[in-house]
């Protein structure tokens, strides 16, 4: 067995076999093991289906690799992979899923995904098994269906072993030990003994330079082995398969074509049909998860006992759905583990704290995420990144605040939201509150609906006091849910009086020591501020597109604080860390790195009267001066006391008002708080949520990390070039250059319904022909129309361009706008007084 090896796979489900072959292919020496057979994992036991329906945009582009991928591999390997392409029918019971559908169809345009929408009675008329009468209408994907998921995986193998790859089965991985330079894995052979799995004396010692686990199931027993938290853990997901059905076979054997897949969504399940008969494949409440701390070492391709109680709702409603289903027994029935992730979305990417440790783990779609996986991994891998963002799915998107007992409880909640109604306002319940800051409860008494970023709650929006419970719930919509009219309120005062948000999610780093500027200087790609000074600046990745997004306060000549995206603590801890160690070890100065994002909370206060309620609070020998521009200019830092409160007031406001935003120990929280509302009231200061804010930020163009930034466009490409000081040399330089500009970041101002507003998924059109999409909207209270910012062809972002936006089928009037459409010239920020 060859022990040296440029990319070891771990793993031998559809996942590791999809990942083996793609690196192989795109040349580097791969050799993949399994512990047991290949697809002995979830894999063999997997319904096969092959959903395009998904509503991210990188999820999107990985399921439509995958089945486009899948379509070629029998000419490749003369392996038929069991691709049936029936199609999938999604069928919606009511008009917020249909609404439900329109939102995808524009996802699905962006990505170039075929789809139709059909009425109840051309349901009827294709299928005249299915009942129809109480449905809206359905969405169909004719390209796609469902696979036999074990075939898929030997000829995607067979494929990988054509290009020179080598699979071992019967190898478990016992030990990771990374030398500085490659990886060395110890791995022990395996035996069948009496139906178990038993290792035996044969050991070997692998040398590669970069692993990937797919593990599936084990992902508890990889993390524990790689000293790192990974929140994949099965839950049990059971299907039956039906006796034959007489209506459904006398149908085929007429000459009618087999069904496509079939989901009901408000039904919770999924049918297709098996030999004359139906697969019914329900997503039910209650499913628990197994394997919180491993899988135990009996547990090989076995299932768990059916629990037909728990799915009695799912099969009654098969029955309406399928008369004839209801006189047909019972002929097998699977009840298998399939691992989650609390958001659904699996984990593919860089293993936190770790080199060349790279983790395809939580997939509960893996037969469909497979081939894409592998392909978008490998070229990460190869290339440095891939051609779509995949930072929505990189594993340290949980910190290390994660536990066991989070895990259990988000992925069950998970599993059972599969069918549930996906809105883009959606806050699920599960495992809250968590993590809170010290004035949440003061915030729940003002009416604040929270939502949940990185575990930290935080206020969306604040309904009235006396709100009941489930008020929010009750509220979100596809369109203006009820939240609208409050957000809309709170965006009003901020631009006419004045705004509080609580923004202490925000991710907060101290750099220090005799290397920090030199570091920083070659980290990011703006020039450094002087001391007492901010300014905003870009990470590049290594192939020039955006990273992250700092603001940086320099504090001292070699100290500086770091303020980014609060959804991303442990992906910019991360970055920052391996990038340090990178620069000291290529002869860089000594400097240190801290996360003190939970010892700093943060108020945004801005508006008009903004300086009124500080002036009211501030001590100072002269509180009048203390706040104008000679002394506090606009974009820097001053430490201020307001009342008994220590606070580093930052001259900055995200809504493009006048405003400071004003970091102070987190245990001050209730106290400042309490502080500020109270000298407020004169002022007209009203408390503003997270969804009001996304509105205002866009009146102003400012472009937001993960949604127009992101590591699939250049600083360049984002319209920032402002930011971005091309006289010094920094990270990914050479390569945002030779990028050039493939797309502009735009933003738009949308003439839209009456009743809805863009969610930052919809395709933007000119002539009839797909231009580019939105990567966020919302409704501007300034102009009084809706407003996004996307990206578009270059030769259209000029403002004053026509263009379309698709909302709800059909195509609305939008206008490129300037950037900064509201207060270009930011006089109100820099107002003076």
């Amino acid at each position: 067995m060859k022990t040296h090896v440029k990319a070891l796979v771990v793993g031998g489900g559809a996942v590791g076999t999809s990942i083996a072959y793609h690196l192989q292919k795109a040349g580097w020496e791969t050799l993949q093991v399994e512990r047991d057979e290949l697809t002995s994992g979830s894999t063999w036991h997997a319904a096969g289906l092959l959903p395009l329906f998904n509503m991210s945009y990188a999820t999107t582009h990985i399921h439509k690799y995958s089945v486009d991928f899948y379509k070629g591999l029998e000419a490749e390997t003369g392996l038929n992979a069991g691709f049936a392409v029936v199609g999938n029918l999604r069928m919606a019971q009511t008009d917020a899923r249909m609404d439900e559908y329109m939102l995808y169809s524009s996802v699905a345009e962006t990505a170039d995904v075929h789809h139709e929408f059909l009425t109840p009675r051309q349901i009827k008329d294709r299928w005249p098994l299915l009942r129809t009468e109480d449905l809206k209408g359905a969405l169909f994907h004719p390209q796609d269906g469902y696979i036999n998921p074990a075939d898929v995986t030997q000829a995607m193998a067979k494929g990988a072993r054509q290009l020179g790859a080598r699979i071992e089965r019967k190898l478990q991985v016992d030990a990771y030990r990374w030398t500085g330079s490659e990886w060395v894995v110890s791995v022990t052979r395996m035996a069948d003994q009496g139906g178990n799995l038993v290792p035996t004396d044969e050991k070997y010692e692998i040398h590669a330079e970069h692993v990937v686990t797919a593990t599936g199931n084990h992902a508890q027993r990889t993390a524990r082995l790689l000293g790192i938290k990974i929140p994949a853990i099965p839950v049990e997901h059971q299907y039956i398969v039906t006796e034959p059905d007489p209506a459904l076979v006398a149908w085929r054997q007429a000459g009618n074509p087999e069904h496509p897949v079939l989901r009901d969504a408000d039904a919770k399940w999924y049918v297709r049909e098996e030999r004359g008969g139906w697969i019914l494949g329900p997503y039910e409440r209650n499913a628990p998860a197994r394997f919180a701390y491993g899988v135990p070492e009996s547990f090989r391709a076995d299932l768990f006992p059916l629990d037909l109680e728990r799915i009695e709702a799912e099969y009654m409603s098969m029955i309406h759905r399928l008369p004839t289903s209801e006189t047909v027994g019972l002929k097998d029935d699977f009840n298998g583990p399939i691992c989650y992730t609390p958001d659904g979305n699996p984990l593919v990417g860089p293993a936190p704290g770790l080199r060349n440790m790279w983790l395809a783990e939580g997939f509960s779609f893996g037969i469909t995420a497979a081939g894409g996986t592998g392909h978008y991994l490998a070229q990460m891998m190869v290339q440095g990144e891939a051609e779509i963002d995949m930072a929505s799915l990189d594993p340290k998107r949980y910190g290390a605040w994660m536990t066991t007992e989070y895990a259990v409880r988000k992925n069950e909640e998970c599993y059972e939201h599969v069918f549930i109604l996906h809105h883009p306002d959606e806050e699920r319940e599960a495992a809250r509150p968590l993590r809170t800051a010290p004035a949440y409860d003061r915030q729940i008494a003002l009416g604040a609906q929270m939502g949940q970023v990185n575990g930290w709650e935080r206020p969306n929006y604040y309904g009235p006091p006396d709100a009941p419970e489930g008020f929010d719930h009750d509220g979100r919509s596809f369109r203006r849910g009820a939240w609208w009219q409050y957000a809309e309120a709170e965006a009003r005062a901020l631009r006419e009086t004045a705004g509080i948000i609580d923004a202490s999610a925000f991710t907060k780093h101290l750099v220090r020591g005799p290397g920090a500027t030199a570091f920083l200087d070659h980290l990011t790609c703006n020039k450094l501020p002087k001391v007492g000074r901010i300014n905003l600046t870009y990470a590049l990745t290594e192939a020039g597109t955006t990273r992250t997004e700092y603001t940086i306060v320099r504090l001292a000549e070699q100290e500086y604080y770091l303020i980014s995206a609060g959804a991303w603590t442990a992906y910019d801890a991360d970055f920052l860390h391996k990038s340090a160690e990178d620069f000291i070890a290529a002869g860089g100065g000594h400097l240190d790195i801290h996360d003190v994002t939970t010892q700093w909370g943060v108020y945004a206060l801005a508006g008009p009267g903004a300086r009124a309620i500080l002036k009211d609070l501030i001590r100072d020998a002269d509180p009048e001066t203390a706040l104008s521009n000679k002394r506090f200019p606009w974009l820097s830092c001053r430490e201020i006391e307001l009342g008994m409160c220590p606070v580093r007031a930052i001259r900055v406001a995200y809504t493009g008002e006048l405003g400071w935003e004003l970091h102070h120990p987190v245990e001050f929280g209730r106290y400042l708080w309490d502080l500020l509302l109270k000298a407020g009231a004169a002022h007209g200061l009203k408390p503003v949520g997270a969804r009001a804010q996304n509105w205002l930020r866009q009146e102003k163009s400012y472009r937001a990390f993960g949604a127009e930034l992101g590591r699939d466009a250049t600083p360049l490409e984002a319209g920032l070039d402002r930011f971005v000081d091309l006289e010094k040399d920094f990270r990914g330089k050479a390569a945002m250059l030779a990028t050039g500009i493939r797309a502009k970041c735009v933003t738009l101002l949308i003439d839209g319904p009456a009743d809805a507003d863009p969610w930052g998924k919809e395709a933007i059109f000119a002539g009839g022909e797909k231009v580019g999409r939105l990567t966020s909207g919302g409704w501007s209270v300034v102009f009084g129309r809706q407003i996004g910012m996307g990206y578009v062809r270059p030769d259209l972002a000029v403002p004053g361009t026509k263009l379309k936006v698709k909302m709800q089928l059909r195509e609305w009037e939008a206008e490129v706008a300037p950037d900064s459409p509201h207060d270009p010239a930011n006089a109100r920020i820099r107002l003076d007084g």
